[in-house]
């Protein structure tokens, strides 16, 4: 997806700030465990402040081991998702250790739907982006 995309309905939302409230101590708390193969935590600086931050997300199975995707369900505006588009990587703390990520870049939910495994794919095809990175 390059720059020039118009973003539909579905890219411009925001995540409802009562529901972030209620389940962001709960993923800050499982994110990046051995055991929780699902969720990570991805370290960035802010493109403007320079400010470090550390947010939980999903990461999302994919077909490919040299590649990781994680779901936009808030659409390509998503700050941290700038945040390491901009830096050009990031790293996650995902299954007990760290993770390096390079060339990241925003796809659109058909291509989020290839690259994922099993039924997953339809789950993020639904999403109006993702975002992949090579492994470092």
């Amino acid at each position: 997806m390059d720059a020039s995309h118009s973003l539909d309905r579905r890219a411009t939302r925001r995540p409802p700030r009562r529901l972030v409230k209620l389940t962001e101590p709960v993923a800050r708390a499982l994110a990046g465990r051995r055991l929780m193969p699902l969720w990570a935590v991805v370290r960035h600086r802010g493109r403007k402040s320079g400010t470090a931050y550390e947010t939980p997300i999903a990461v999302v199975p994919t077909t490919d081991a040299s590649i990781v995707m994680i779901g936009l369900p808030w659409g390509p505006n998503t700050n941290w998702a700038r945040n390491v588009v901009a830096a050009g990587g990031t790293s996650l703390r995902w299954k007990g250790g760290d993770v390096v990520l390079v060339r990241p870049r925003i796809v659109d939910g058909a291509e989020a739907q290839r690259l994922a495994k099993g039924a997953v794919g339809a789950v993020v095809k639904r999403f109006p982006a993702a975002i992949v990175f090579a492994r470092a």
